[in-house]
């Protein structure tokens, strides 16, 4: 543990590394959030030291989980909006980067809520998968607009984050149908779109989210049912454009049998993948809070909004 990293970081970064912090969103605010406070209560003496402090914090936060592009990205935003020749400067500046990236964070999720609820009409049965706060954001926009909608909610095996999807959509009034993932594709007749998050979305359009996404979006394909990706635009992956491929995240086997259950079935190879790539020939359209844009389109987006910013700030400069 570096010792010049504030415990807060380490705290926030081992709750992103457990999913105590789940979410693109939650974990974007929490690294911006963790940063604010490296920056605030950072006691180094030179602009060198304060600089190589505030690497050190965003690496240890970058480690914990390698497929969360909203991660990376909010550490970029923090990075570089670093500016000054003094230590206050340094602080003031960092501080007013972190508050920025949050404040727009806010903002992003209900102006994209409401490019997605225009898509939607009253009477609407949505299929979801995961839980994705932005999928949320579009229901409750469009609820607020007064249509009636109700939901088929894929479980999301194995830690089930459907069950929160199925919760936070009865909180908002919306019948739901709770089935296991193997039984999407008989239930998406009934539905009339797949509503699904992204935890990073790749210069092509490709979208890579929860294990299973991929699987539903080619079901879906074959049915004829739309599958719409709502994602904030912090969740474009810009190393991407210079020809990055996306890691994905390969989780403990106990998320999938406990070592009692394992030993039970003769010890098998247990495989825990998180994320798959759903290729953009089978996405309609990708909600964000800048507009709706078919996939192949999103790298003009990407360009817009990150220009040359696909470095790592974090990663030590060579001397």
């Amino acid at each position: 543990m570096d010792p010049h990293v504030h415990p807060d970081v380490h705290r926030i970064a081992d709750d992103i590394g457990t999913m105590e912090i789940r979410g693109a969103a939650k974990i974007a605010d929490s690294a911006a959030t963790a940063l604010q406070r490296q920056a605030r209560e950072s006691d180094a003496e030179t602009p060198d030291a304060f600089r190589a402090e505030m690497r050190a914090a965003a690496r240890t936060l970058h480690d914990t989980r390698p497929t969360a592009v909203s991660l990376p990205n909010a550490l970029r935003y923090v990075l570089h909006g670093m500016d000054g020749v003094t230590v206050e400067q340094l602080r003031e500046s960092s501080v007013v980067a972190a508050e920025r990236f949050r404040e727009r964070l806010d903002h992003a999720q209900a102006d994209l809520g409401l490019v997605g609820a225009n898509r939607l009409k009253d009477g609407d049965c949505i299929m979801t998968h995961c839980h994705s706060t932005a999928v949320l954001a579009c229901v409750e926009a469009a609820v607020d607009q007064g249509k009636e909608l109700t939901a088929v909610v894929k479980e999301t095996r194995p830690r089930n984050q459907g069950h929160i999807t199925a919760e936070r959509l009865h909180e908002l009034g919306v019948p739901v149908t709770l089935i296991v993932d193997s039984a999407a594709r008989r239930y998406l007749n009934e539905v009339d779109h797949v509503m699904v998050g992204a935890d990073s979305i790749a210069a092509d359009g490709s979208v890579i989210n929860k294990i299973g996404t991929s699987g539903l979006a080619v079901n879906a394909r074959d049915r004829g049912t739309p599958v719409v990706v709502a994602a904030q635009t912090f969740k474009l992956h810009p190393g991407t454009l210079t020809g990055h491929s996306v890691d994905i995240e390969m989780r403990d086997e106990s998320e999938v049998l406990s070592a009692e259950e394992k030993a039970a079935l003769g010890n098998p190879t247990v495989a825990n993948p998180a994320f798959d790539v759903t290729p953009p020939r089978y996405v309609d359209a990708i909600v964000t809070e800048r507009g709706q844009f078919p996939p192949e389109s999103i790298v003009m987006l990407m360009r817009e909004l990150f220009g040359e910013q696909t470095t790592e700030p974090w990663v030590e400069p060579v001397v």
